[in-house]
């Protein structure tokens, strides 16, 4: 055989050794592959069962620690953990309550279970969660006790923290001024609670702080106040005092006011005040002199006494003020006063004869006389007796008015040097709030002219027992007694 066949030879029986080894290879290959599978699928059954099955390593329900418990280690854990009730806001402890239970119960299991589910991973997890719930039966007392205990606490804390300051509109000196807010150090306490309540059953709360917040410049209650100060200084007040209208102007009378949070305007009623004494001193008649025309044609000053009025300045500044702030267009004058028994003022409704008016008592002392006048008429005269001049008795000049009317009366009274009288009359008409009046006297016999400076009354007019009736009946209540 030659060397070509010997190579030929040799050739076919290397190939033959090749395939009866890749015969026996895949023969074995086949078998330890399914082993290795084998051994991967019950690893990953087995760990998946234990994730589906089991808590995570830093899973925490109310703060309680549950590595690697099932539902119902969990469950038992819960149910014999006690809550610490300890709040911190921020870095500050507000509350180290006592010890309380869970109040946990089986009826919880089926909540466990789904937070289990919920934390589930596929692979073994270090991730932390704290996962919050609330056991089925509440310890509502225990629960309310906490909130209170916490709402308390935070408000006795802000006691001494800076409160933050709104920004705010007011009026200062005619002009509108809109101040900064400045940021406080006080807890938003409502809102800190309502946080608190969402971690109740956590053995350690940690809540971020929350601040009370001040009202900014750009906030729109700001600008409202604004409008509403615009609108103040826009408005106008016709306020009349007798038969007078003055047109008052808020940009002219005030120059201070303020707005609250309800939209309130309040106004400072100083300039508003001199305003309305300025009309009061030009206007009022009380305790000044009125010109009075007498029967004979010539003008007296006379001055007021009983009669006249004056306006409250106080409250009238009041009714005008309220005025402005609810934006009312028109008032009239109501708050008068003057020297009446309730310290009530006369003649306000009156502005014809300089304040006096068409229906009045004149009394000359010089003359001993009267006479009465119904709406501009004379409707009756007649001489009379004052009070004796001797004595000092004199009967009291100035412009007075009648206070009420009496038919019969007993006067009661003294004159100088004869002692305390008491006496019945048939008509009375007091004048005066220290009982002088008209009234008959038919006690005297001396009517002369002169009588008065020596032989006249204690004060008071005696007039005729013939003609008092008329004069009586002819006597006005309220109405101007002017004596001079």
């Amino acid at each position: 055989m030659g060397t070509g066949g010997i190579f030929l030879e040799t050739t076919l029986n290397v190939k033959r050794s090749n395939s009866k080894r890749r015969r026996s290879f895949n023969q074995i290959i086949p078998w330890h592959f399914i082993l290795i599978g084998v051994i991967v699928i019950i690893a990953i059954i087995a760990i998946g069962y234990n994730r589906a099955n089991h808590f995570n390593a830093q899973i925490k329900i109310n703060g309680i620690k549950l590595s690697g418990l099932n539902a119902e280690q969990a469950l038992n854990k819960l149910k014999t953990s006690k809550l610490k009730n300890i709040v911190y806001v921020g870095d500050t402890k507000v509350l180290d309550g006592k010890d309380t239970k869970m109040s946990f119960t089986e009826k919880d299991l089926p909540a466990i279970k789904k937070v289990l589910k919920k934390q589930r991973t596929f692979f073994p997890s270090s991730k932390a969660k704290n996962y919050s719930l609330m056991p089925s039966q509440l310890d509502e007392k225990q629960i309310d006790a906490m909130n209170k205990q916490i709402e308390e606490k935070l408000l006795t804390l802000n006691n001494g923290l800076k409160a933050p300051q709104d920004a705010k509109v007011h009026l200062e000196q005619g002009n509108i001024i809109v101040s900064k807010s400045i940021n406080g150090e006080q807890y938003d306490v409502a809102n800190l609670v309502k946080d608190f309540k969402r971690h109740e059953y956590s053995s350690v709360i940690h809540l971020k702080p929350i601040y009370l917040q001040p009202i900014k410049e750009n906030n729109q209650i700001v600008k409202n106040e604004k409008k509403e100060l615009q609108a103040l200084l826009a408005r106008t007040v016709d306020y009349k005092v007798q038969d007078k209208v003055y047109s008052l102007k808020a940009s002219e009378l005030i120059k201070n006011a303020s707005v609250s949070k309800d939209m309130k305007v309040t106004i400072d009623s100083v300039d508003l005040k001199n305003k309305i004494a300025e009309i009061d001193k030009a206007q009022s008649t009380l305790d000044k002199n009125f010109q009075f025309k007498t029967h004979s044609g010539s003008v007296i000053s006379v001055k007021g006494q009983g009669y006249g009025w004056a306006l409250d300045v106080e409250k009238e500044s009041k009714q005008i003020q309220s005025a402005f702030e609810s934006g009312e267009k028109s008032i009239t004058a109501s708050n008068i006063l003057g020297h009446g028994w309730n310290d009530e003022g006369y003649g306000y409704t009156t502005t014809s004869n300089n304040g006096i008016g068409d229906t009045y008592a004149e009394v000359s002392i010089s003359e001993q006389r009267i006479w009465l006048y119904k709406n501009g008429k004379l409707a009756i005269t007649t001489s009379v007796v004052t009070g004796k001049h001797i004595t000092g008795e004199d009967t009291s000049k100035g412009v007075w008015y009648v206070l009420y009317k009496r038919t019969p009366s007993i006067l009661k009274g003294s004159h100088v040097g004869s002692g305390a009288y008491e006496v019945q009359v048939d008509y009375w008409a007091p004048f005066t709030n220290s009982g002088q009046g008209f009234h008959d006297a038919s006690w005297r016999t001396n009517w002369s002219n002169n009588a008065y400076l020596t032989a006249g009354s204690g004060g008071c007019v005696n007039t005729p027992p013939s003609i008092m009736k008329t004069v009586f009946d002819n006597l006005s209540t309220y109405e101007p007694v002017v004596i001079y």
